[in-house]
């Protein structure tokens, strides 16, 4: 009988109908990102307080490579022209009453450098574009997937009060940007995740040394007792009032020098540091160097010692916006042009204008020169090969094939 069971059981299975959805990997996307992901016991907030608001090498970090990408100039084109007036060159640059063009770029960049993920929302106008641009906090946002894996709607909590954004066709009235993260298919990877353990090294240290400096800036020692029958243990009366008054008499910054009276059979014996103390400082440095690494600022940059990656301060300074800086304009500016390009109806693209980077002025003039001393290329190409747009009408030599 329980092999007939089994037998039923198994000619009544029902047959299995394949699924149909636009990505193969979409129901798993859904199915593994239903909410944000921990970052194990750091969230952003917690690290946010950790690495930026607490942690000078992780504040000066942040604030370097977002005000320096916010104040990289910016230019609006298509493949004809560059505008010098434009309705979304006029919406970038006042994008609401309380911020500028920079501001707004500050906190796009901030946001995305502390917690790997950036959200712009668009005020809806009456028609074509929108009224206002506002950054939101990252860590009050959180995305809501749909059936096949995409977001279908942002949602921003705050205060117990939560307001959903939906996502809509063409134009979404949030745009997300957000880092690489091999993870997560919905949030970005911080660079404060990445730099965690070398923070809290780092903070760790800071406060080692705090704790040195108020005991007058010099290591310990022990006081050693020894009674007149030569006895070595203290009362506990004794001992108290001992560690009492050593509390109140020797310890601190305003205690600094200050002579010590002992009573009879007390002896003081000062403890020198240790190979371990001596190395603490190098520890610290080191943790600092790996926050900058993690950002992608040269050390040379934060006044770290000991880094000598870099000829000079210049190519320090070169390869920081190379690397750093131009990297994440690039990648923001085209995406918030794409999204207000939905609303104008036109395909424009915002993107910096490296010929008026000071730091980068040396490797465009000899682009510049090399790229017109290059006859054999046409004025076409040549454009192209600058990141000009196509002119509507060519030269007559380019014309006659000259």
């Amino acid at each position: 009988m329980v092999f007939d069971f089994l037998r039923r059981g198994e000619t009544q299975a029902p047959a299995v109908v394949p699924e149909a959805k636009a990505s193969a990997t979409g129901r798993v996307i859904a199915q593994m990102s239903g909410g944000r992901v921990a970052w194990s016991p750091r969230d952003t907030v917690s690290l946010t307080k950790q690495a930026f608001a607490g942690n000078p090498v992780g504040f000066r970090a942040v604030k370097l490579i977002a005000e320096a990408a916010a104040a990289l100039p910016l230019v609006l084109q298509d493949k004809t022209a560059r505008y010098a007036e434009h309705p979304v060159l006029k919406l970038i640059t006042e994008p609401n009453p309380g911020q500028g063009r920079a501001e707004l770029f500050e906190s796009l960049y901030g946001q995305m450098l502390l917690s790997g993920d950036g959200y712009v929302e668009a005020v809806a106008g009456e028609e074509g574009l929108p009224f206002e641009l506002h950054v939101l906090r990252s860590d009050r946002m959180s995305v809501v997937p749909g059936p096949d894996g995409w977001p279908v709607a942002y949602v921003y909590e705050v205060a117990g009060r939560k307001h959903r954004f939906n996502v809509t066709v063409p134009v979404s009235p949030v745009l997300h940007v957000k880092t690489f993260h091999p993870q997560d298919d919905h949030y970005g990877l911080s660079p404060l995740q990445a730099a965690a353990q070398a923070v809290d090294v780092h903070n760790s240290a800071s406060r080692w040394s705090k704790g040195l400096l108020d005991n007058a800036a010099r290591p310990s020692g022990a006081i050693v007792w020894k009674g007149a029958d030569g006895q070595g243990h203290l009362s506990s009366e004794q001992y108290d009032r001992l560690t009492a008054e050593m509390e109140a008499h020797h310890q601190g910054a305003r205690n600094a020098g200050r002579p010590m009276l002992l009573e009879g059979g007390l002896d003081w014996k000062p403890m020198g540091f240790s190979p371990s103390d001596m190395e603490f400082q190098k520890t610290k440095e080191a943790a600092a160097r790996e926050i900058a690494v993690a950002f992608g600022v040269p050390p040379m940059l934060l006044g770290i010692q000991g880094e000598a990656t870099y000829a000079n301060y210049a190519e320090a300074h070169r390869a920081f916006y190379r690397q750093t800086v131009l990297p994440l304009a690039a990648k923001v500016t085209q995406a918030v042009g794409r999204w207000l390009s939905a609303y104008v109806g036109e395909v424009v693209e915002l993107r910096p204008d490296l010929d008026q980077v000071p730091a980068l002025s040396v490797e465009r003039d000899a682009v510049w020169n090399r790229v017109a001393g290059a006859d054999f290329l046409t004025v076409a190409e040549k454009r192209a090969l600058l990141g000009l747009p196509m002119l509507e009408s060519l030269p007559e030599t380019e014309a006659d094939g000259d």
